[in-house]
C-alpha cells in the first residue's frame, strides 16, 4: 500500500449520496435563521471578485480593479471584498492598480480550467503569477490522474505547485461537478489537503456544473476530519454559479453547521463570484444596485 492509499484509508470518506442530500436538506431548511445584516456583510467581504473572460484586457482589468478601489470611498460603512481574481497574466495589472489595503490578488493558473498542459508549463505559470504580485493561486486538480487512480503523480504535482507558490495561498479546485459522487469528492479533498492545499475549492465554473451544496457539505466534513487528525486548518471556497444572496447564505449555513465559527473568516472561507457582489450589496443597502 502506498502512502496516498494509506492516507485515504485513514480518512473520512463519505459514500452515501442520499445521506449527504438529506443532511444538506436539514441545514438548508434552517438557513434563514442566519439571514442578518452582519452575515450578509461577512459574505460580501468573503468574495473573490472574479473576472475570467476571453475579453479581459489590460484596460478592462485595470477598470475592474479601480472599481474595487472606489468601493472604499463610496461605501466606507462596509468592508471590501476579500480578493480580486483574474487570469495569471493579469496579476501585475491588478498589483499596479490596486490602491486599497486588505484586498488580496488571486489568480487562476496551472492550465486553468482543465489542468491539461505540461507540468513544467503549470510550474512556470504559477511562478510568473507570484512574481507578478499574486498572493493567492487557484489551480485545478488533474481530474484525469485522479480518475485513473494515479495518486502519486496527482499529489506530486500539487506539492510542487505549492512549493512554487511560496508564501501565496494555494487553492486546489476539485471540479466537483465532474467528480459527481460523495466518495470521489471525499477522496479528492483528502488528497489535495494531504498535498498541502491551503484551500479546497469546488469548481472552475467553466466546463462542468459549478458548486453544489452537497459537494460543499462533503468537502467541509473532510476538512473537519483532516483538522481533527492533523491540527491543520484548510479553508473552503465555493465557486461556480453562486449568484444571489440567498444562494450564498446556504453555503454559509453549511460551513457554520459543519465547521463552526472558527471557519467563518476570510482566511478560511471564500466565495468565488462576480454577480453575487451586486446581489449582496443590494440587500445590504435595501435597494437594487449594480456597482460591479
Amino acid at each position: 500500500m502506498d502512502r496516498y492509499q494509506k492516507a485515504l484509508n485513514e480518512s473520512l470518506i463519505l459514500k452515501d449520496d442520499a445521506a449527504v442530500r438529506a443532511e444538506v436538506e436539514k441545514i438548508v431548511a434552517e438557513a434563514e435563521k442566519y439571514d442578518t445584516p452582519e452575515v450578509n456583510q461577512f459574505l460580501f467581504s468573503s468574495i473573490d471578485l472574479t473576472t475570467l473572460s476571453t475579453e479581459d484586457s489590460v484596460r478592462s482589468v485595470s477598470a475592474f480593479t479601480q472599481r474595487v478601489n472606489d468601493f472604499d470611498s463610496d461605501y466606507p460603512q462596509f468592508k471590501n471584498v476579500a480578493a480580486i481574481c483574474v487570469y495569471s497574466n493579469f496579476a501585475e495589472v491588478v498589483k499596479t492598480n490596486l490602491d486599497v489595503e486588505g484586498v488580496d490578488i488571486a489568480v487562476v493558473a496551472g492550465g486553468f480550467p482543465s489542468s491539461q498542459t505540461f507540468d513544467a508549463v503549470k510550474i512556470a505559470d504559477v511562478a510568473l503569477a507570484v512574481e507578478g504580485g499574486a498572493n493567492e493561486v487557484d489551480i485545478v486538480m488533474n481530474v484525469g490522474r485522479f480518475l485513473d487512480e494515479n495518486y502519486e503523480d496527482l499529489c506530486d504535482e500539487i506539492i510542487e505547485l505549492k512549493h512554487t507558490a511560496r508564501d501565496a495561498r494555494l487553492k486546489v479546485i476539485l471540479e466537483t461537478g465532474c467528480l459527481k459522487t460523495a466518495e470521489n469528492i471525499s477522496k479528492a479533498s483528502v488528497l489535495a489537503m494531504y498535498s498541502g492545499a491551503d484551500f479546497i475549492k469546488t469548481s472552475t465554473g467553466k466546463i462542468y456544473p459549478g458548486a453544489s451544496l452537497e459537494a460543499a457539505y462533503v468537502m467541509c466534513r473532510c476538512i473537519k476530519d483532516y483538522f481533527d487528525r492533523t491540527g491543520r486548518k484548510v479553508g473552503f471556497k465555493a465557486a461556480g454559479g453562486i449568484r444571489t444572496a440567498e444562494d450564498a447564505l446556504k453555503y454559509y449555513a453549511v460551513v457554520k453547521e459543519v465547521l463552526g465559527d472558527e471557519w467563518l473568516s476570510r482566511d478560511l472561507f471564500r466565495i468565488g463570484a462576480s454577480s453575487l457582489a451586486n446581489s449582496l450589496l443590494s440587500k445590504m443597502l435595501g435597494e437594487e444596485v449594480k456597482y460591479f
